[in-house]
């Protein structure tokens, strides 16, 4: 792939010629490259599923991009369009980095590519029920920490979400 700069003969140019590919890029340059050959081309399973798993996010991002503004917010002023970062934002599930019991509160550290929307806690007995479960709160907007103040003891399970539904869980 060749990227062209200021070239008056291909300025503005996209699309097919030939056997050459012109793609106009976000910052202005052009891209040219040869006309992909898939005729012989076979999927795996692994394939197939991924296609799959990517309809699903193209989906998603079409309409994402459009309704939640964080998207373009995180956009603006890069090389990419809002549609990139919610379909980014949909293969990315969120990480908790921190579980810890404090002072009678449990913290939770949480990111994602994106944005954590919402932390959920349970306090499970030994035998797995559960004792109480709610909402942890964030601390700050842009910390990472979330707080939840349990009324009984037991084992931990933190559960973290992102804007396209993706969740991680995390046991203390």
């Amino acid at each position: 792939m060749a990227k062209v700069a200021k070239n008056v003969m291909v300025w503005g140019m996209s699309g097919s010629i030939g056997n050459l590919v012109f793609r106009q890029m976000k910052d202005g340059s052009t891209w040219v490259s040869a006309t992909p050959n898939f005729s012989h081309r076979k999927f795996s399973k692994g394939q197939k599923s991924h296609q799959s798993r990517f309809k699903e996010a193209a989906s998603y991002a079409r309409g994402a991009a459009k309704v939640q503004p964080i998207y373009a917010e995180l956009a603006r002023g890069t090389t990419k369009n809002a549609y990139n970062i919610a379909l980014s934002d949909w293969f990315t599930p969120p990480v908790i980095h921190r579980l810890e019991r404090r002072e009678g509160r449990i913290l939770i550290n949480a990111s994602d590519n994106v944005l954590v929307t919402r932390v959920r806690v349970m306090v499970l007995d030994e035998d797995e029920k559960v004792l109480e479960h709610g909402e942890a709160v964030q601390q700050g907007s842009k910390t990472g920490w979330w707080d939840y103040s349990p009324h009984s003891e037991g084992k931990i399970v933190a559960e973290a979400w992102d804007l396209a539904g993706n969740k991680t869980t995390m046991t203390l």
